[in-house]
């Protein structure tokens, strides 16, 4: 089922960036006053007819009429709004979209001021000594603001994407060797293999690069892209940081990095040839990282980056989760948003992955809004080189929506037309509305308890 699209804050925009009245602007557009008016104020949904106006006569780029970002502080505010700070202040789904769709200004800074009470909280709870500086808990810790900039840009950086891929069209043969040779050539760094050192070690008065024997090919080629990025990329890396606009100096340092690991995967996994090869092996993981020389988790988490306007693929979610469940990667360009405070539903797939390493688990589930995804979770390992050396453990998620499924070859023989195959799954516990989860840790957030001492089901209390 297609979503309807309401754009009234961009129709306004490009209105009054063209000084037009609703009237001369709705003659531009073909449409009646009042039509151009209910949708401005989102009574009714941006039609193609309007969508293909704006290109036409304004030249406006449609790819920016997404309806993803709504959706996604949609999710952050409900999230949010499960806090008891918030008890009794109870707005509506509907409400809610309203506020993301009509003033997303507002929305971003409420989840901003929700950000910084969280860690005010969080910090006075720890009795942390930073509490005790200067400007403590008035600004997101770096990372989260790094975590926020992919996020909100859907975790497609196009200028960066395409300098990628023009890159990566003059290389040829085994991507080590090949990166390693346009390094050279190109900017004059040699590349070094070495046992014991760090994964990555740049010398720029010696111009030489050194790597770690101990990590695998695909990493290795990893790295020499990251440090091409590095040294070709800079003007552009640096202009896009500017663009961010981060409130402190780690974090644009760690959004360096972030921005450099970017190009480093969509010059090991070009985007056009990535995506032809995405759709012609139906995304088989293991079939793609052999074509590219790439890792399994490298090529799930690029599957989730494909999101050019004009040139899309499946929309995926992606997750990586340490044994703990903590998750440590994560990105959607579909409706499901990982919970941002705590952990995530113990009932998923991808933490059941360690107990059957090397092989792929599926799994068809339902969040509570009624949406059904099908779910791909697999462990992966990062040996450390010796036998004294620890091995790093994960587990990757990746997931789309399941009307995508049969894009996928591990979707083939599972019965998706059924109720019954898809099992119930959540955000996290302290934002689930399901009343009788097995699995469930802690009470919802935004929910009173009941505590029979006559008695007990599953759970030690049920929901009022």
């Amino acid at each position: 089922m297609s979503r309807k699209l309401y754009a009234g804050v961009a129709l306004r925009d490009v209105r009054l960036a063209s000084r037009l009245t609703q009237k001369d602007f709705a003659a531009r557009l073909g449409i009646s006053l009042s039509y151009l008016n209910q949708m401005e104020n989102n009574a009714r949904p941006t039609s193609a007819a309007v969508v293909l106006g704006l290109a036409r006569e304004f030249g406006f780029d449609v790819g920016t009429l997404a309806v993803d970002e709504a959706d996604r502080m949609v999710a952050d505010m409900r999230e949010a709004l499960v806090d008891p700070v918030f008890a009794g202040a109870g707005p509506t789904l509907a409400e809610l979209q309203l506020v993301a769709t009509n003033a997303p200004g507002l929305s971003r800074a409420f989840l901003d001021l929700y950000r910084t009470h969280r860690q005010r909280v969080e910090q006075i709870a720890s009795l942390s000594d930073v509490l005790g500086e200067e400007g403590s808990g008035l600004a997101p810790q770096p990372w989260e603001e790094v975590r926020d900039f992919f996020h909100y840009c859907d975790n497609y950086i196009d200028a960066v994407d395409r300098a990628a891929e023009r890159f990566a069209e003059g290389l040829s043969g085994a991507p080590v060797a090949a990166l390693g040779s346009a390094l050279e050539e190109r900017h004059g760094v040699t590349v070094r293999i070495a046992f014991g050192g760090r994964m990555r070690a740049y010398d720029a008065e010696a111009g030489v690069l050194t790597l770690a024997a101990e990590a695998g090919a695909a990493t290795q080629a990893f790295q020499i892209a990251h440090q091409i990025a590095l040294i070709s990329q800079r003007e552009l890396i640096e202009a896009t940081l500017d663009l961010a606009d981060f409130q402190s100096a780690p974090a644009r340092e760690i959004c360096r990095i972030g921005l450099a690991n970017y190009f480093a995967g969509a010059v090991t996994l070009p985007y056009g040839q990535f995506l032809e090869a995405a759709a012609e092996t139906r995304h088989d993981l293991e079939r793609l990282a052999m074509r590219f020389g790439a890792s399994l988790e490298q090529v799930a988490h690029r599957l989730s980056t494909l999101q050019r306007v004009g040139n899309k693929g499946v929309p995926f979610f992606f997750v990586r989760v340490d044994q703990a469940g903590t998750i440590t990667k994560r990105h959607s360009a579909t409706r499901l948003q990982f919970a941002r405070f705590g952990g995530a539903c113990p009932l998923w797939n991808v933490h059941r992955a360690f107990e059957t390493p090397g092989q792929f688990l599926r799994q068809a589930a339902e969040t509570p809004d009624g949406v059904r995804y099908f779910c791909l979770a697999r462990d992966v390992s990062k040996p450390g080189g010796s036998f004294a050396a620890p091995v790093r453990r994960y587990a990757i998620g990746l997931g789309c929506e399941v009307q995508h499924a049969s894009a996928l070859v591990y979707a083939d023989g599972m019965d998706l037309g059924s109720d019954a195959a898809f099992e119930p799954i959540g955000i996290s516990c302290r934002m689930c509305e399901r009343p009788d989860c097995h699995q469930r840790a802690l009470p919802p957030m935004d929910r009173s308890v009941r505590v029979d001492p006559m008695g007990r089901g599953v759970l030690p209390y049920s929901l009022q």
